[in-house]
């Protein structure tokens, strides 16, 4: 891979976050609403506000005064104090919502890797097959489904209804906390959530796979592992899966966006504490510069992962760097 290739794309990158940042700026303060009116204490006298604004600089103006602030201390990886949570610093607030839904989505992502990859190479290897007319009817149908929407019928029958699993959060309050049973608290109340996302995410692996497995069965090193001899399973799962694989790198990388603004939902609806449940109280709130930091985070995140996409892409295919 040629280091022009590579210092295009990162230069692609940081300019793409810069973009964010700026674009992050303007809309969060075209938002109804200020910080302090949304502390809603009546008692809070005139005086008291103005003092609030000026601690938090919203006296100054927006351009230059804020921006430049907000700008620079962005660039040293000051994000500023969170408002909601008495003045503690934002990257605390988030690192403490971080892990529960890398937790989450990362295993769901895994387990919808493994089972959507699976599904989508059986049916179109089989296309036209009864298999394949069940796993891709199943596929569309999962694709077409929100989160929120798998979750709460898991929740109706395994919580409510049969009384086999946690309704909501991450823990029970008064448990135990010795290492075993912390690990089986977190684990009883990570089964809902999890089927959920990995259920909403195995189709689109599913349907893009069944579709480049499809293309594959066509080419001619298929036709010679045919001719050679080959049984059918050995020819899928040796010649044309890992050959079926190369559009899966950047469905992984576009997909990870939708993972995320998924979560969102799919946490309130589970009371999951994770970046979804906080974003949420920060709008309520009107918590600037807590939005900020989740939304920087979570836009560097997906430019990451589509940069490493094209990384990849480009050694796995040296047509992508011409």
């Amino acid at each position: 891979m040629s280091s022009r290739y590579v210092v295009n794309k990162l230069a692609f990158a940081v300019f793409t976050i810069v973009a964010t940042v700026l674009l992050m700026f303007i809309l969060f303060r075209m938002m109804p609403g200020s910080p302090d009116r949304a502390t809603k204490n009546p008692n809070m006298t005139q005086a008291q506000q103005a003092a609030l604004r000026e601690k938090w600089g919203l006296d100054k103006p927006l351009f230059p005064d804020q921006l430049v602030s907000y700008v620079g201390a962005t660039v040293t990886g000051d994000l500023g104090y969170s408002y909601k949570y008495r003045a503690q610093p934002v990257t605390e607030v988030i690192g403490g919502a971080l892990w529960p839904t890398v937790l989450l989505l990362g295993l769901g992502e895994l387990i919808a890797m493994v089972l959507g990859l699976a599904l989508g190479a059986v049916s179109g290897w089989r296309r036209g097959s009864p298999v394949d007319r069940l796993g891709n009817g199943i596929s569309l149908v999962l694709y077409a489904m929100p989160y929120f929407v798998i979750g709460m019928p898991l929740i109706m029958l395994f919580a409510t209804a049969l009384h086999l699993l946690p309704t909501s959060g991450m823990s029970t309050p008064g448990a135990p906390s010795d290492l075993l049973t912390t690990l089986g608290d977190v684990g009883a109340h990570l089964i809902l959530p999890l089927t959920a996302v990995s259920l909403g995410l195995i189709g689109g692996y599913s349907i893009l796979m069944r579709s480049s497995i499809i293309e594959t069965r066509a080419e001619d090193y298929i036709t010679t592992a045919r001719a050679k001899g080959l049984r059918d399973r050995r020819i899928l799962w040796t010649h044309a899966f890992p050959n079926a694989l190369l559009p899966m790198v950047t469905w992984i990388a576009i997909s990870f966006g939708y993972v995320i603004a998924g979560a969102i939902t799919l946490e309130i609806v589970f009371n999951w504490p994770g970046i979804g449940t906080l974003t949420v109280e920060a709008l309520d709130a009107r918590d600037y510069p807590l939005l900020q930091g989740i939304f920087l985070l979570l836009a560097i995140s997906v430019v990451v992962a589509n940069l490493i996409a094209d990384l990849v892409y480009g050694l796995l295919d040296p047509r992508v760097r011409a």
